[in-house]
Order: C-alpha cells, then structure tokens, then sequence
C-alpha cells in the first residue's frame, strides 16, 4: 500500500502518477486527516476517493499509532485517549467510536480498529493489560461500524474493518490474542507493533507463530513494514497487506531501490552516469532520465528530484509486489525469493 498520509504521496505524486505506476491500494491517516483538513470537510466532499480523485482503494488506519507516538500529552482511560494535537495544541478525545467515526466520514474502503500500540520494550504486565483493552476496543469498534454503515448518510455503507494483533514480541501473548480476535470474523487482520525497535529475527519469529492463528481465508496485514528483504520473508509467512514510508522518505533522501540493493544517487561516481536508476525499468524516472540528471536536481534541492526518486521507488516497490503474485501462482515463489535476496545482498552495486 502506497502511503499517502495526509490524502498525499510525499514528493509532489499525484492519484493520477500512482495510477500510472500501478498503484493498487493506497493508506491514508486518520489522525492527520482530522487535525487537517478535518474529516467533516472530507465527508462533504464526498470522502477521501472524491477528494483525491482516486478510484481504486483505500485504507485508512485508525489513528492509533499516531495518538501515543506523535503526542507528548496524553492520558488514556477505558473510553479512549485524550491528547493534545502536534499541530495546534488543541484537546482531542479519541476512542474506538470516535476512530471508526472518523473513518466513516473519510469514506474509506478499509477501516482499522483503534489499538494501543504499547511501546517497546514493554513488560509482561503492561502488555497483558494493553492487549487485553485492544480486544475492549475492537468489540466496540466493530458494534460502532455496524452501526453507522447502516445510516443514510454515510459515505460509504460497505465500509469493511480489520482487527489488529498486539502483543510485542511475547508469543504467548499474540497467539491468545489471535485466537480471540479471529473469533470476531472480521474482514481482514492486520499484525501491529512490530518493526519498532525489535530485530528482524524477532519479527518472523512472532510472524511464524501469529499468522498460522489466523484465518486462512481472510487477508493479513502486517503494519509498518518494510524493506524488499522484510517484505519477501513476511509474505513466506503468509502475510497479504504491507505498507512504509521507506520508499518515498527514503526517494526524498536520494535512495533509490534497485534490483541490487539501494543506492545513494548523490554519489559522486553518479555525476556523469548516463544510464537511468535501473535498467529495464518502466517508470517515468528511468524511462526519460539519467543518473547524472537525477542527481543533479537532488544536489540542486529541485523538487523534480524527489518527485522522479518517489515515483522510481514506488514503481519498483508495486512491481515487486506483481512479480510476487505472479510466482505465487506459478509455483515459483521460493526460487524468486532466493533470486531477490541475492540481488539485494550486492548493496546498490552494479558494475
């Protein structure tokens, strides 16, 4: 999922270049959609598809991650999390309603229960507490959510929600808590509060015991995550749904994704490399520019850096993800992952 934050990619990308580089889904914030514009002028616009003008679908999250990372102050009770805004200060009350309210007005195609992301490392004892209120919560969300895709005016009545799986890296923890949210039958699941501070080996190890704990039928998402090499062993481990800020933040800072790794376009050896990031590919980036171009508009601070370094990274990023799907259905998803991995291993160097 392509994550366009504030109903926007970061770089100057439009819902027309995100059709054009074979966007198929992108995640939009809830927070910040609330802090700004505000999700009442969202639904006057008809939702976020018309105010975007994007046709294909949308997650939203639920707001949650953003409550107990982005502000200083906060005080959290059953009800929900009171906080004040990182834009203006003002007091904001957010709980399960109020999440799947916001999202209601935003009109999205998928809605995540509201959750407490507990920080890591956490111990047992605030874990088993988090966890347990992330179930409380979810049960609300999912009575709230039925209750507005039912009224008249809601923007889009067939509005489907994901739970989420919490937990930390505490096996236990997350395999009762999978048990109990796939009990709920809900229309996907998504596995949260990992890739913050935890190793990689970490994160698959508690991948390897949660997803087989999910329904099989069912979509699974795994929150925040990641590089190329994350994305190939978490799909291995049976995960569906993926979304980071790597490939535009990293776009903006000159980083391109290759099949060989990334690389730093504002090297010096780049200066008058006539060839494009990656040869073969389709992106608007490669097919009309070279390194030594691109490099310097990043150098020279021109916006139309970023704009080719985003669009490049997003492209690569969606055609992995169809190269995926594709050797999947051939049968030959193992040997593609062997061939991937190595190509990353080499760190950008393409002699």
């Amino acid at each position: 999922m392509n994550v366009g934050t504030a109903a926007a990619i970061k770089g100057g990308v439009s819902s027309i270049d995100l059709a054009g580089i074979n966007t198929q889904i992108e995640l939009c914030n809830t927070y910040h959609l609330h802090v700004r514009p505000g999700d009442r002028i969202v639904k006057e616009m008809c939702g976020l598809h018309k105010f975007m003008n994007w046709k294909k679908p949308i997650l939203t999250d639920s707001g949650g991650f953003q409550v107990f990372s982005l502000a200083k102050l906060r005080k959290m009770k059953e009800e929900g999390v009171t906080f004040h805004s990182h834009v203006d200060g003002r007091r904001i009350f957010m709980g399960p309603e109020e999440s799947m309210q916001i999202q209601s007005n935003l009109g999205s195609t998928i809605a995540m229960a509201f959750d407490e992301c507990a920080p890591y490392p956490s111990t047992r004892e605030y874990m088993l507490n988090s966890v347990n209120r992330t179930t409380r919560w979810l049960k609300r969300c999912k009575m709230e959510m039925e209750r507005l895709n039912s009224l008249p005016d809601t923007v889009n009545p067939h509005q489907m929600l994901f739970g989420i799986n919490q937990g930390g890296t505490y096996a236990d923890i997350r395999m009762e808590h999978a048990r109990q949210i796939r009990e709920l039958e809900l229309d996907g699941y998504a596995i949260g509060g990992l890739a913050v501070g935890e190793s990689h080996e970490e994160m698959y190890r508690i991948l390897d015991c949660t997803v087989p704990l999910l329904p099989e039928d069912k979509p699974v998402y795994l929150m925040g995550v990641g590089t190329p090499a994350n994305i190939l062993e978490a799909v291995d481990r049976g995960v569906d749904f993926f979304d980071c800020v790597y490939p535009t933040r990293n776009g903006r800072h000159g980083h391109a994704y290759t099949n060989n790794g990334r690389m730093n376009l504002k090297n010096e050896k780049y200066k008058t490399d006539p060839r494009p990031i990656q040869v073969g590919c389709k992106c608007p980036a490669c097919q009309n520019h070279s390194r030594a171009y691109i490099r310097h508009l990043l150098t020279a601070g021109e916006m139309l850096g970023c704009r080719l370094m985003v669009l490049h990274n997003l492209h690569f990023y969606n055609t992995m993800m169809e190269e995926i799907r594709d050797a999947i259905e051939h049968g030959t998803y193992q040997e593609y992952k062997r061939m991937r991995l190595e190509g990353f291993a080499r760190n950008g160097e393409d002699k």
